[in-house]
């Protein structure tokens, strides 16, 4: 089978396609002859920084849609032949993929492959975001950094029809304003943005701000908080230094903080994941998010759609397309 691998890390033109033999499903796994690979930021840090990669060579993508080849021993409720949408936590930017039984979920009704292969982390970590860790209540304001990026673009959606008093956005260009707007923010800040908050806020701060980006970002989110406001982190794009709070952070306005990481708790508690990316994929069969994919890519161009995610010009979803046909 087709295969993209990482021989060594750096840049995205240490992406190679190989051919490879076709993986056979363990216990409990399932082979996915994959229609299409979602691309993710976590996969740039895999292959520029080793984030997740065991060894060497490393094939990246944790995330696929297609339809079941193999099943390995006791799994129960998937079949062959079966559409479904898949997190891999690794392996996805191939032919066929295995996943974990725990982490395959068939698709909704009125879901195709193409669309599938959008939610695995990003609609799971958005709703956990507001609702399961940010605890989100209606009337409240959010702030989202990364705003027009597959995770922003569906909490603004999700935020504004839990009803969120104003959902605020901050990303890296005037070129994503009007994409953030379009899914749900109502003001978008670019760069700087704890000012602009204070002032959009009449100076009390946000009830609940996510970041994925760390560093100085974090610390401004943080800051932006308005008394017993909550901060959920859940990246660190910015390769920053481990961060640390404590209580001259916390204290004076009684605010909380955090974490939250898809990939992890799909191993330390994959039932729970479950019971969440349920609950996130009905916000897509019943209309209430949309995930746009903003550029596909052929496998073997892994490498151009690593340039054009690491570029930060991109907004919603982008897609490898693997061996998609009609669903």
């Amino acid at each position: 089978m087709r295969a993209v691998e990482l021989m060594e890390h750096g840049g995205p033109e240490v992406l190679r396609a190989v051919e490879a033999e076709t993986p056979e499903p363990g216990p409990g796994q399932v082979a996915i002859d994959v229609a299409y690979a979602g691309v993710n930021f976590a996969d740039l840090k895999a292959r520029a920084e080793g984030y997740r990669v065991p060894a060497l060579p490393f094939r990246p993508g944790l995330e696929v849609s297609g339809r079941i080849r193999a099943v390995g021993a006791g799994v129960t409720g998937l079949s062959v032949g079966q559409e479904v949408a898949a997190l891999t936590g690794g392996g996805a930017y191939a032919e066929v993929a295995l996943a974990e039984a725990v982490t395959v979920f068939p698709l909704p009704t009125g879901v195709d492959l193409r669309t599938a292969a959008t939610l695995p982390t990003v609609l799971p970590t958005a709703y956990a975001l507001l609702h399961a860790v940010g605890r989100f209540a209606p009337g409240e304001t959010v702030l989202v950094q990364g705003a027009a990026g597959g995770v922003g673009t569906v909490v603004g959606q999700l935020a504004k029809a839990a009803g969120a008093g104003a959902v605020y956005g901050v990303v890296s260009s005037e070129a994503k304003v009007a994409h953030a707007r379009a899914y749900g923010y109502d003001e978008v800040f670019v760069g700087a943005f704890e000012k602009p908050v204070r002032a959009a806020t009449d100076g009390r701060g946000v009830d609940l701000a996510l970041d994925p980006v760390g560093g100085d970002t974090l610390r401004g989110s943080l800051a932006s908080l308005a008394p017993f406001g909550r901060l959920v982190s859940f990246g660190n794009a910015s390769s920053a230094a481990p961060w640390s709070v404590g209580q001259p952070d916390l204290y004076p306005l009684g605010v909380a903080v955090a974490g939250f990481s898809v990939l992890t708790l799909a191993t330390t508690a994959p039932a729970v994941l479950r019971e969440v990316a349920d609950r996130a994929f009905a916000k897509v069969a019943d209309g209430t998010v949309s995930i746009p994919v903003t550029a596909e890519f052929p496998l073997a161009e892994a490498a151009e759609a690593h340039r054009l995610l690491g570029s930060r010009t991109s907004t919603g979803k982008l897609l490898l397309t693997v061996g998609a046909t009609a669903s």
